[in-house]
């Protein structure tokens, strides 16, 4: 594998990574809906952490959740989820940065150089996998609610932005796994 495939991938890795850490702080991860509703007078909109209103002004108020016990079990597993993808980024970041054949930190053999890469590579396919589980299942439950017919609460949609966001992170994430799974399969021919 070249060098530079490697440099292009880790620049692909850390843009997936970036994408997935200006998700979790999104406070559109649901919005309220107009379906119904003849006159709107304000906006309820939540992400994970956290529930917001604003008025017709565009006077925004946020409460953030009083406890984690008393939340729905998806979105505590959707935090989890998101959380360990942030970590797992990390963690692939490093291994892959020190693995790389243009930096000259930590081993100097190849073959122990190609191990840390590639294992840095399936850690970011699977913090990847993780944030994609979280961000499907939180979109799948607000479309759930919306369409059941019997749910009393407010009514929410998923906007766009969570929508494209979990496209992009897709997306990105699949380009990813080429170079890596080409310098695993690479070196499994010369082995």
């Amino acid at each position: 594998m070249t060098a530079t495939l490697e440099i292009v991938g880790f620049i692909l890795c850390l843009g997936g990574l970036a994408v997935i850490g200006a998700t979790l702080p999104n406070n559109y991860w649901k919005v309220s809906s107009l379906h119904g509703s003849v006159i709107t007078t304000s906006t309820l909109f939540e992400n994970l952490w956290k529930s917001c209103a604003t008025d017709s002004t565009g006077v925004s108020n946020c409460r953030d959740f009083d406890s984690m016990l008393a939340l729905p079990a998806h979105i505590q597993a959707c935090r989890a989820l998101m959380i360990t993808s942030i970590l797992l980024g990390f963690l692939a970041a490093v291994l892959t940065l020190l693995g790389m054949k243009c930096t000259n930190i930590g081993l100097s053999d190849e073959d122990g150089k190609m191990k840390f890469t590639v294992t840095g590579g399936f850690l970011f396919i699977l913090g990847g996998l993780c944030s994609m589980v979280a961000i499907s299942w939180y979109a799948a439950m607000v479309t759930a609610q919306f369409f059941d017919q019997l749910y009393a609460g407010t009514k929410y949609k998923s906007p766009c932005s969570l929508s494209d966001i979990k496209v992009t992170v897709v997306k990105t994430k699949w380009q990813l796994m080429a170079p890596y799974l080409g310098a695993l399969f690479r070196n499994e021919e010369q082995g």
